[in-house]
C-alpha cells in the first residue's frame, strides 16, 4: 500500500500550499518596493539591483510559484465544484498538466528574461 505522502495528490497539496506561503512571505517585500516608488531617485537605485542576475532568477522562481500556485489552484477548484464522474486517473492527470503548464510558465518567462 502506498504512502499517503508518496502520493501525487499529496505533492501537488503540497505545491500549492509551499507556493502560496512563498508568496505570502513575498508580498510585504513587493508592498516596501512599491512604496519606494513614491522617491524616484531611492526607486532608480533599487531597479538598478534587477538588472544582476540573482535578481532574474528571483524573478523567474516568482513567476514559476505564481503559474504552480494557480495551476494547482484551480486543480482544487476543479475537485470541489465539477461532478466526480471523472475517474481517478483523469484527476491525476490534473496534477501532471498543471505541472507541465507551470513549467512551461516558467520556461517562456525564463527565454523572455535571457
Amino acid at each position: 500500500m502506498k504512502s499517503a505522502r508518496n502520493h501525487q495528490a499529496y505533492w501537488a497539496f503540497l505545491g500549492h500550499r509551499l507556493s502560496g506561503l512563498a508568496l505570502a512571505l513575498f508580498l510585504p517585500v513587493h508592498f516596501y518596493v512599491l512604496g519606494m516608488a513614491l522617491d524616484e531617485a531611492r526607486f532608480d537605485r533599487f531597479l538598478k539591483l534587477s538588472d544582476m542576475p540573482a535578481m532574474k532568477v528571483g524573478e523567474w522562481g516568482l513567476v514559476l510559484l505564481l503559474a504552480l500556485h494557480l495551476c494547482f489552484g484551480l486543480r482544487l477548484l476543479a475537485l470541489e465544484l465539477l461532478p466526480w464522474r471523472s475517474t481517478r486517473n483523469a484527476r491525476n492527470g490534473w496534477i501532471g498538466w498543471g505541472f507541465a503548464v507551470s513549467m512551461a510558465v516558467g520556461l517562456v518567462f525564463i527565454a523572455g528574461v535571457i
